[in-house]
């Protein structure tokens, strides 16, 4: 990999993406197959006045060890250390970025129970830790560079060398690495977002019905006071970031219990090692009745059955079927890519930043408004390019928003 490229892609990261500021302290989380970006990545925000850099290492082969053969009970438990590493740096306010590029079949020798019950542990011990990031109380944002498993998953014609070269370049573009000047780059690309956000803002929706010939019929009600989001978000205190880079969503929350109908994914979901391909789900006043899957049914029953809250949708997320990422043809096999190639919602937990008043709003006071809350939050793609998405204003007039799979307007 071209180091100037590198550094390039790794400034973007410290400065547009966390937004670093002076005498922050950064935690990074990275497999240690990407050790030279994230290196990058420490480097630069010293340079720019970073208080500390923590790299939080990880290994995916030597968890795939650890599901196989560890006692079963293990599973349930998350160690206190860990928790209080993430919580005590988030307290202090601290800037995070993760670094998400695992081979999307890792685990599928791994027992479907083993993989939810850590995960369960892992988000019941981190509930305040992921709260704090989805209230933007602190900077995040999440990135990624190839792996050669990842890779040759995304290229399997390909030699390792040429995968990862092939899916280097791939990415560098969707980030805008490519252009002379990424920053500027991306200032354009905020801009062009937020008309989409203030033309659905503006227009204030009480329901959403998408369709298209997959089979997908579903009705969304959207809560009064909800707000569309799009490109950059705020922290409290106003530091702007980008949390997700790639970004070509704009993203709101449904209203808990007003999702009726049938919904079909378009692309493979990618969760814990896992592939979920070719699923459907029917809804009835918000939960999930019906569901079935062609491959990897074992576990999208165990990601459903998390929680009360993991029956439930958290994420309406509109993305155009003519958009870069979806115009390059690639099926990543990642969900911080294929979910900016294609409309998608979400299982779980909603964003309390997308109601109005909601980041400084009690769990109970934002049940009482339809936001659903759940350990899991997991993007699912929807998208298609014949998909129809009819928007119902207050007043009953009803606006077309997506059209053939694009934006009607």
């Amino acid at each position: 990999m071209d180091t100037v490229l590198l550094e390039k892609y790794a400034r973007l990261v410290v400065k547009t993406g966390i937004n670093l500021q002076q005498g922050q302290t950064l935690v990074i989380s990275s497999p240690i197959e990407c050790a030279a970006f994230t290196r990058a990545i420490a480097q630069i925000a010293y340079q720019e006045g970073a208080r500390d850099v923590v790299l939080n290492w990880k290994d995916e082969l030597s968890a795939k060890i650890r599901f196989l053969h560890a006692p079963e009970e293990i599973f349930d438990e998350f160690p206190d250390w860990q928790k209080e590493f993430y919580l005590s740096y988030a307290r202090q306010g601290a800037a995070f970025v993760s670094v998400a590029a695992s081979d999307p079949e890792l685990l599928k020798e791994v027992k479907p129970e083993r993989v939810m019950k850590a995960q369960k542990a892992s988000s019941t011990a981190l509930k305040e830790y992921r709260e704090r990031m989805m209230s933007n109380k602190n900077t995040w944002c999440v990135v990624s560079v190839p792996t050669a498993a990842w890779a040759k998953k995304v290229f399997p014609d390909l030699t390792a060398d040429a995968a990862i070269e092939k899916l280097w370049e791939a990415i560098l573009k969707t980030v805008r690495v490519d252009q002379q000047d990424p920053v500027a780059a991306w200032e354009a690309h905020k801009q062009y977002l937020k008309k989409s956000m203030d033309f659905l803002n503006a227009h204030n929706f009480k329901e959403l019905h998408y369709q298209n010939s997959l089979g997908t019929d579903l009705k969304i009600e959207l809560p009064e006071g909800h707000l569309w989001l799009a490109g950059s978000e705020f922290t409290p205190e106003g530091v702007e970031f980008i949390a997700n880079m790639p970004t070509e969503e704009v993203f709101t929350l449904p209203k808990k219990d007003g999702v009726n109908g049938k919904v079909v994914s378009s692309k493979p979901l990618n969760y814990n090692g896992n592939l979920i391909e070719n699923f459907s789900l029917t809804f009835k006043d918000g939960k999930i009745m019906e569901y079935s899957a062609q491959k990897g049914q074992a576990v999208l029953e165990k990601l459903i059955g998390t929680d009360e809250g993991s029956h439930y949708l958290g994420e309406v997320a509109l993305v155009p079927f003519d958009s870069p990422i979806s115009n390059a043809n690639i099926l990543f096999y990642n969900t911080l890519f294929d979910e900016n190639a294609s409309c998608h919602l979400a299982f779980g937990k909603a964003y309390p930043v997308c109601i109005k008043d909601g980041s400084e709003q009690d769990k109970e006071t934002l049940a009482k408004r339809g936001v659903n809350d759940s350990l899991v939050h997991e993007d699912f793609m929807v998208g298609t390019a014949d998909l129809s998405i009819t928007g119902i204003t207050q007043t009953g007039e009803t606006v077309s928003i997506f059209k053939n799979g694009n934006f009607a307007f």
